[in-house]
């Protein structure tokens, strides 16, 4: 296998290339009432895996995410890797990609970094130094890479996500 590759959805829902699922998680664990939903379809004529979701801000809640552990037990080194880069499809509104290591102990906190999900398929390449950690201190520690997740967060709005595949780049 590539060790670029994190998913090309060429396993079944919801397993990715990486041996592990993916999880649908929501503001739900501490009392929000957002919801989403997670599948894989055809989307402009390319399997991907579809993040829908009605994110809504009541009880403190706003956010619907798709998550992967990177490695069935324990974490990637992503030291020799730039970035990461994703196939999206979305509708024109603005998302997150969450990075979690072993620094990341409570569910709150995580390396955030923001991008666009254009309404026609499109390459997005997020580079590492360009994240941010997100309630915690420690620096991102590339050696301890555990989780990944694509995120519809922070205001009330209607969230619709593709991804055909995701990879670490050089």
């Amino acid at each position: 296998m590539d060790d670029t590759l994190i998913d090309d959805l060429s396993q079944p829902h919801p397993r990715a290339s990486t041996g592990t699922e993916w999880e649908l998680l929501s503001d739900r664990v501490m009392g929000g009432v957002s919801a989403g939903g997670l599948s894989r379809e055809t989307i402009a004529g390319r399997t991907a895996l579809r993040l829908q979701g009605d994110v809504r801000l009541e009880n403190n809640g706003g956010f619907v995410q798709a998550a992967l552990d990177l490695a069935p037990n324990g974490a990637t080194d992503a030291r020799r890797w730039s970035g990461i880069s994703l196939d999206v499809y979305g509708n024109g509104e603005a998302y997150n990609f969450h990075l979690r290591t072993a620094d990341v102990t409570r569910p709150w906190q995580s390396y955030r970094a923001q991008f666009d999900a254009p309404a026609v398929w499109q390459t997005i390449t997020l580079r590492f130094d360009a994240f941010t950690p997100h309630r915690l201190t420690a620096p991102l520690d590339l050696s301890t890479l555990r989780r990944i997740g694509i995120v519809a967060i922070g205001r009330a709005f209607q969230a619709d996500i593709a991804i055909a595949g995701i990879r670490f780049n050089a």
